[in-house]
């Protein structure tokens, strides 16, 4: 009988356990149901890893800064919103709007009843253990090391979709590849060995980024960093002076790369004396409405288009 009841309770702990699933994440340890069926994500980042899977059916709550109240009528987020730009490449179904990561509406979430809920995170960030309450949470810092590939890597052993996530990692880097082969071609690292990645904020400030946000997609294709910041701001980048832009050397590419929405400053930055001076050999990338800044989907688009909008410039 004793023999009995303990392998009644190990073949019950392996049930349970082939279930579940333990996730070490950017935030800490999550234990996570396999295959889960309603997913909150919290930023257009982690909404590109579950779209890359082909999952973004089983999105039941999006969390997004960029959406405005003309953009959603209560919880309901417009249909023409979520056709558009980013959110229309990830064919989305019709998720609830959750907020965002300043202000997630915790009891739409609840409401939700979702068992999975993914975000971008970084030092410092909030309401990681009030989204833990409601179901299993998983974070992944944007300064890290791999960051998209691993939260990608991660989600995809949940869902049992390793083949498909390493398809998807191999593939952005082939579109890489083959794109950095035509720069090569065309002379363009002649020219321009070197790039720095800029974002102009709508009242004068400018960033640069030094570790994530379009960089690693450049060095990818085969550019050498033109600027590095002694410190950063969350891993990601830094204000640069103005004095700096003006320091840049002539073999540096400038890519403008503006935010979105309301903080895009490029078109006020392009008309002052330093935009200006910068003017020959500077190009301007801009992502599309309610991108992600990184991931899969992202990085296809910012290698093809960047590639074409490079040789145009040196035609």
């Amino acid at each position: 009988m004793k023999t009995l009841l303990l392998l009644s309770a190990a073949l019950a702990a392996s049930s349970v356990s082939a279930q579940t699933l333990t996730i070490t994440h950017d935030e800490g340890r999550a234990t996570v149901p396999t295959n889960p069926k309603r997913i909150v994500v919290m930023d257009e980042e982690s909404l590109g890893w579950i779209a890359a899977l082909g999952l973004s059916d089983r999105v039941v709550g999006l969390g997004s800064a960029y959406l405005t109240p003309s953009d959603v009528e209560g919880t309901a987020i417009k249909p023409n919103v979520l056709r558009d730009g980013f959110f229309g490449r990830a064919k989305l179904g019709n998720p609830a709007y959750v907020g965002d990561w300043q202000k997630p509406n915790l009891e739409v979430i609840t409401s939700l009843r979702p068992d999975l809920i993914v975000r971008l995170t970084w030092d410092g960030n909030q309401n990681y253990d009030n989204l833990s309450k409601i179901a299993p949470t998983v974070g992944y810092k944007e300064g890290g090391a791999g960051f998209w590939q691993k939260g990608l890597r991660d989600l995809a052993r949940v869902f049992g979709k390793q083949v498909q996530a390493e398809q998807v990692i191999k593939a952005v880097a082939d579109t890489n590849r083959a794109n950095g082969r035509k720069l090569l071609d065309a002379g363009i690292f002649r020219k321009y060995p070197k790039v720095i990645v800029v974002a102009p904020f709508a009242g004068g400030q400018n960033w640069v980024y030094t570790a994530t946000r379009l960089i690693p997609d450049l060095r990818a294709l085969g550019f050498k960093d033109g600027y590095s910041a002694s410190k950063t701001t969350l891993g990601v980048g830094a204000q640069i002076s103005d004095e700096a832009l003006l320091g840049l050397d002539k073999q540096t590419l400038v890519v403008l790369f503006p935010p979105g929405g309301k903080y895009n400053g490029v078109d006020a930055f392009l008309k002052t004396p330093i935009g200006q001076r910068l003017s020959a050999q500077s190009v301007v990338y801009v992502p599309e409405d309610f991108s992600a800044y990184t991931g899969p989907l992202v990085s296809v688009r910012n290698s093809t288009d960047l590639t074409r909008i490079i040789l145009e410039k040196m035609k």
